[in-house]
């Protein structure tokens, strides 16, 4: 599974990255998180605020940081696909 979390590098950026590392670990998944922080490269995916979290290239949240069980939810379902 591809993570991305897109943003500049703020707080919110930092707290969705470690939610997202909680809600792997709750799933015992070890995938990798990548950080993308150029601005082309976040608008290319349509995505007007940050943070916002890509998996396997689907933007499926934007503009918030989700608690860890709703994210745990996400990957979940992204990872029975």
């Amino acid at each position: 599974m591809q993570i991305k979390v897109l943003g500049p590098g703020c707080k919110n950026c930092a707290a969705l990255e470690a939610n997202t590392r909680e809600a792997l670990a709750s799933l015992d998944r070890t995938d990798p998180i990548t950080k993308v922080d150029d601005y082309a490269e976040i608008a290319a995916y349509g995505v007007m605020n940050t943070p916002a979290l890509v998996i396997d290239e689907t933007v499926v949240v934007s503009g918030r940081v989700p608690d860890t069980a709703e994210l745990s939810s996400l990957l979940a379902s992204a990872a029975s696909s």
